[in-house]
């Protein structure tokens, strides 16, 4: 067989195989080969016949059911153009939305000087922290227990979230492959619905702002916007739920397990829910050990890890009992101060330290609680008017270191402590002597007034003015005359007619800038240059008085009250009203020489009660009108508190009297008052040395002044020389007759000073603090608590028309 190759031909092809196609051998008789001449006019002349195409053979069975490359390359091309379109036209269409209301409300929270918090405004508990706040290894822990390729992956992780996808179908629970970026996108801006069209937009949110932030600006927004369980929003707000700690001190192993939480933040609570603990504990040391595996915790360091339990469930802080009047008081200074205004702060996230000490503030409550709010019945419908106010100043300072607004702020809205709309009484009369002595005044006839000066103490005695008698004669309390008294018996003793003259000499607007330069603020109601300021009829808030007799404690120096020691919102400082300073308001010697004289009032005149505290005290009782209000003014060396117990209809807010409540015939200032502040003052000051008070004293303070012959007279005459010795009858603006002091009460008062224990038959319930003492005069003020009511109507009336009662304007 001949080894060169066989020419084709029509027959000579291999059995049984046809060619795919016949045309391209040409027609019988014509070579195949190029090369080789035929013998036809085709191939021969050198052009080739044109090869025809022959039909695809159509397919039948099963392989119609199989689509061809073409097919599967076509719809690949096809999906990936509606992909990429779908994804172009998303990324234009969806933008970055508004946060939304839930991820950015916040609570103010307000804090003790100590850090404790004292209380949250606001229904979203959220406390917004820099991620530079939260410590390192917390941060770690999140990452460990959430995404810990966080900061090198893409804002969408394919693969995770078909992991997920894939284990959800398959039965092996619902699993979530989001990452960081897109739980804080469904966190910040989205919801927690779980919908396609919302997953959608999170894909896209997520992608444009991994482009637009940094991956810590949402690291830090993302733990900002987690819920942790406990009503916690936020890991700062998650601290505090779980380890009543600030996030900068949380420790790495309650760091992973606040981490834990993020996966199941109510099952794994185990305080509330002990059964689960297995599953909290194991997800605990999932994080731990995931930190360990990216190396950021060393073994040995896990290995001595305990688990830490969190702490018992708190109530809500919300604003109920004390913590409603500490913020409606922090808020109003903050805004009367100017450091932020009421809608800004409106809108939450302040963190608010204020300067209340917690267990001052409990000190007082429970002080309160026992003198007063205890000894209540709802068998007596006079004690459903008590109400009590109380503040307490370190007097070198100005700081407020407890207040007392009310028994709930839920249940009585108004804060007493801050109203301004109750007469302050004979607490006033310090001011009117500190005045004296500041301008160095003298009297009618050019006697130096000095706690020794005698003044005539006659009841109903006309006050007597440079040009005569001024038409004004305030009333003693249960009219007793004392003819002549010097100025300590008569603080001791609150005589008005003393008080009265005394506002005269000095002259009363000398007195008025007295008491502002002390701290009365100059718009409070009623404070008006007549000589019936001595008494009391302007109506200063519990907090005004303390500021004013801190003051005095302070030897004359003035500080105004401070409130707050620092406001911040996401860690940045607001500026506060300069602090920590004292300006002079009078001389040294003159409020010395009245801390001297109210010395004497504690030891032996109206506010003997105070001596309970166990510390050297000085101080004044004083009562309202009609016994509406009954007060104690008092302080030590270093604590200046002011407590008033205070009469109102709950249903109407009308001033009430005060009469029958506490089971007794009348409250006094010497009373429920002083007795409050006795105790609250030792409890207070329990842990620090007692010190006395270092005076410097007037010159001729110390002094005692003999009395005349003639003012030692048989005929008991009671006028110092050069005054005028009774007031004549029916003079305009004197006193018309007074009623009763205690209704339904014969018993008399005793007659010298004001008692302060509070029994059946005694000053209390009757006798009224026994003679004289704390008669507001003209106006009726301190008629009741301080010393049975002798009203002296009719001329502080003329000079105070129009209602009482009226709530005063903020300042």
């Amino acid at each position: 067989m001949s080894d060169e190759p066989q020419q084709p031909s029509g027959d000579q092809g291999p059995r049984g195989w046809a060619p795919r196609d016949p045309a391209a051998h040409g027609p019988a008789g014509t070579s195949g080969d190029p090369g080789v001449p035929g013998d036809g006019s085709g191939t021969g002349s050198g052009k080739a016949g044109k090869p025809k195409k022959r039909k695809r053979p159509k397919r039948t069975g099963w392989r119609r059911a199989v689509p061809t490359w073409r097919m599967v390359l076509g719809a690949v091309l096809v999906a990936a153009v509606l992909l990429i379109g779908g994804f172009i036209a998303g990324y234009e269409l969806v933008d970055i939305p508004p946060a939304n209301a839930n991820a950015t409300a916040q609570s103010n929270v307000y804090l003790y000087k100590d850090g404790s918090v004292l209380a949250r405004s606001g229904e979203i508990n959220r406390e917004n922290v820099q991620l530079a706040q939260v410590p390192l290894t917390v941060q770690h822990a999140v990452l460990a227990a959430e995404d810990r390729d966080f900061y090198s992956e893409r804002a969408v992780d394919f693969k995770a979230m078909t992991r997920a996808a894939f284990n959800t179908l398959t039965g092996k629970g619902r699993q979530g492959g989001s990452t960081i970026t897109q739980q804080y996108v469904k966190n910040y801006y989205l919801g927690q619905e779980q919908t396609v069209i919302r997953k959608i937009k999170e894909f896209f949110i997520a992608v444009k702002l991994n482009r637009e932030e940094t991956k810590s600006q949402i690291f830090e927004g993302y733990l900002n916007t987690s819920y942790f369980g406990r009503n916690a929003y936020g890991i700062q707000a998650a601290a505090q739920a779980y380890y009543s700690k600030d996030i900068g001190h949380i420790t790495t192993a309650q760091g992973a397990y606040l981490a834990s939480l993020l996966n199941a933040p109510s099952a794994y609570d185990v305080v509330v829910h002990p059964e689960n603990k297995p599953a909290a504990l194991g997800r605990w040391n999932y994080v731990l050990d995931g930190m360990v595996k990216e190396k950021w915790l060393g073994a040995a360091e896990r290995a001595a890890m305990k688990f830490p339990v969190p702490g018992k469930v708190k109530p809500s802080t919300g604003l109920s009992g004390q913590r409603g009047y500490l913020v409606q008081a922090v808020d109003d200074y903050l805004t009367g101060h100017d450091v932020i205004d009421e809608d800004t702060l409106a809108t939450g996230g302040y963190r608010i330290t204020t300067t209340l000490e917690k267990k001052k503030q409990d000190a007082l409550v429970k002080a309160v609680d026992d003198n007063v709010m205890s000894q209540t019945s709802p068998d007596r419908p006079a004690d459903r008017n008590v109400r009590v106010g109380g503040a307490s100043i370190d007097s070198g300072t100005g700081r407020v270191l407890a207040m007392y607004g009310g028994i709930d702020y839920t249940k009585q809205y108004v804060n007493n402590a801050t109203r301004r709309d109750y007469q302050v009484g004979s607490t006033f009369k310090p001011f009117v002597f500190t005045s004296a002595v500041a301008n160095r005044s003298t009297t009618q006839d050019g006697r130096r007034i000095t706690p020794n000066t005698l003044y005539d103490g006659t009841n109903k005695r006309m006050v007597q003015g440079p040009g005569g008698p001024t038409g004004y004669a305030p009333a003693n309390e249960d009219d007793i005359d004392y003819g002549p008294i010097t100025v300590s018996t008569a603080t001791d003793k609150s005589v008005n007619a003393v008080y009265a003259q005394m506002a005269e000499d000095v002259g009363p607007e000398k007195v008025k800038q007295t008491a502002i330069g002390l701290g009365i603020p100059k718009n409070t109601p009623d404070l008006t240059a007549t000589p019936s300021i001595a008494l009391g009829v302007s109506t200063a808030s519990v907090l005004d008085m303390t500021e004013a007799y801190a003051t005095l404690a302070n030897h004359g120096r003035h500080s105004a009250y401070v409130l707050v020691d620092r406001i911040s919102k996401d860690g940045e400082d607001l500026e506060l009203p300069d602090s920590g300073h004292s300006d002079p308001a009078v001389s040294r010697e003159a409020a010395d020489t009245t801390t001297g004289i109210l010395q004497s009032v504690v030891e032996g005149g109206t506010g003997t009660a105070a001596q309970a505290a166990g510390r050297p005290a000085a101080g004044k009782t004083g009562t309202a009108e009609e016994d509406k209000a009954a007060w104690f003014a008092g302080y030590t060396p270093d604590l200046t508190t002011v407590i008033a117990v205070m009469g109102q209809d709950p249903e109407t807010g009308v001033q009430k009297p005060l009469y029958g409540a506490l089971g007794l015939a009348r409250i006094n200032g010497g009373g429920a008052p002083a007795q409050t502040w006795a105790q609250y003052t030792e409890a207070a000051l329990r842990s620090t040395p007692a010190t006395d008070f270092d005076l410097e004293l007037e010159s001729g303070a110390e002094e005692s002044a003999p009395p005349t012959d003639e003012q030692t007279s048989p005929e008991g005459t009671t006028t110092p020389p050069g005054t005028t010795s009774s007031t004549p009858p029916n003079t305009p603006g004197s006193t018309p007759p007074r009623e009763p002091s205690t209704p339904g009460s014969s018993e008399p008062g005793t007659g010298g000073t004001e008692t302060n224990t509070p029994t059946e038959g005694t000053a209390d319930n009757g006798g009224a603090q026994n003679g004289g003492g704390d008669n507001s005069g003209a106006s009726g003020s301190d008629n009741g608590a301080d010393g049975g009511g002798g009203g002296g109507g009719g001329g502080d009336y003329g000079y105070f028309p129009g209602p009482r009662g009226t709530p005063a304007p903020r300042q």
